[in-house]
C-alpha cells in the first residue's frame, strides 16, 4: 500500500497487534504444549504437519478470538487462502482459494459486527475499538489486514520453525549450545532467519525515480530483492554459509525492512523461540527419521519451506 494510505492504515493495526503479541507468551506456550502432548504416544511425527503448521494458525486464531469449536474450520480456510501466494494454482486450488476467501471474509464481517455490540478480549475488538476512537480504517481494510495476518504469518512462521529444527538437527554442535543454555534462543532464531529464512525473494515498488546499486529505476517500477543473497553477503557476514548460533546477530533482512517491514515479526519471533525451547526440552533425543535423505522442499515460488520432516522422539 502506497502513501498516504500506508501511514493511515498500518499504525493502528500495528498498535493493536504488538500489544497482543507482547502478552501472548502464555497462550503460545499453552498451544505448543497441546501440540507436543498429542504426538507423545506415537514415538515420532511429521514436524511440519503435526506441529509447525497448525501452531501459528491456532495462535493467530486464539488472538483473533476464534471460538475453539471453530478452530478446525478456521484452519481449513487459512490453508485455502494461502493459495493466493501460489502463481501456479491448479483449478482445484483456485476453487479452494475462492471458497476459503469468501468464507473467511464473511466470518470477519460477522465478527466485526459482533464485537461492536459485544467487545471481547481479542484483536478484532482491539481494532474495532481503535476505529471507534478515530482511526481512519474502513471495515474492508480491517478485513484485508486480518486476512493478511493469516496469509503472511502462518506459512512463514511454520517454515521458520521447520527450517530451524532441520538446521539444528543437522548441526548437532549448534543444537548442543541451545540445549546447554536455552536463554540464547533469541540469538538462535536470528541465525536461523539469516541462514535459512522462510522467504527467499520479495518485491518492492519504487516511490520515485531513484538509483539502486548504480542502476537507474523509474518511479512505480518493481524491484525484486533476493533476501537469501543479502543474508549470505560475505561483506556483511563472516563465513556466511556457516550455521553458527554463537554468531553476533547482524543486520539480516529476513523480515524485509523499512516502512514495509513484516508487521508480524514480533509474533513470529515469540512463537519460534518458544517452539524450539519447548520442543527440545520435551524431546531431548529428537532426531531425523531419515537422516541420510534431504527433505523435500515446498513447491511455492519465492518461499522457502520443507514439505515434510519426519522426526523420532
Amino acid at each position: 500500500m502506497d502513501e498516504p494510505h500506508h501511514s493511515r492504515v498500518r499504525p493502528p493495526i500495528a498498535k493493536a497487534l504488538y500489544a497482543r503479541a507482547a502478552k501472548c507468551k502464555p497462550l503460545v506456550d499453552e498451544i505448543i504444549d497441546e501440540k507436543l502432548d498429542a504426538v507423545v504416544p506415537r514415538g515420532g511425527f511429521d514436524l511440519l504437519n503435526d506441529f509447525s503448521i497448525p501452531l501459528p494458525i491456532d495462535v493467530i486464531g486464539a488472538i483473533l478470538g476464534v471460538d475453539i469449536e471453530r478452530r478446525a474450520e478456521f484452519r481449513d480456510w487459512s490453508e485455502g487462502v494461502i493459495q493466493v501466494l501460489n502463481p501456479f494454482r491448479t483449478p482445484q486450488q483456485v476453487a479452494y482459494l475462492e471458497r476459503s476467501g469468501e468464507a473467511i471474509s464473511t466470518y470477519f464481517e460477522e465478527q466485526i459486527a459482533d464485537r461492536r455490540a459485544n467487545p471481547k478480549d481479542d484483536l478484532i475488538s482491539d481494532v474495532v475499538t481503535l476505529q471507534a476512537e478515530g482511526a481512519e480504517l474502513t471495515d474492508r481494510e480491517i478485513i484485508s489486514n486480518l486476512i493478511g495476518l493469516l496469509v503472511g504469518g502462518n506459512l512463514t512462521t511454520s517454515d521458520l520453525i521447520g527450517n530451524g529444527v532441520y538446521a539444528l538437527l543437522t548441526h548437532p554442535e549448534q543444537l548442543a549450545k541451545l540445549k546447554a543454555d536455552p536463554s540464547i534462543v533469541a540469538q538462535v532464531v536470528e541465525e536461523i532467519l539469516r541462514f535459512d529464512g522462510p522467504v527467499d525473494i520479495t518485491a518492492r515498488v519504487t516511490p520515485r525515480d531513484m538509483e539502486i546499486g548504480g542502476c537507474p529505476v523509474k518511479a512505480r517500477q518493481s524491484v525484486i530483492s533476493l533476501l537469501r543473497s543479502a543474508n549470505h553477503d560475505p561483506d556483511i557476514f563472516e563465513n556466511p554459509d556457516d550455521f553458527d548460533v554463537s554468531r553476533k546477530p547482524g543486520p539480516h533482512v529476513a523480515f524485509g525492512g523499512g516502512s514495509h517491514i513484516c508487521i508480524g515479526a514480533p509474533l513470529a519471533r515469540i512463537e519460534a523461540q518458544a517452539a524450539l525451547v519447548k520442543l527440545f526440552q520435551r524431546f531431548p533425543n529428537l532426531r531425523l527419521a531419515r537422516p541420510d535423505e534431504k527433505p523435500e522442499k515446498r513447491t511455492l515460488p519465492f518461499f522457502n519451506g520443507i514439505q515434510r520432516l519426519d522426526v523420532l522422539i
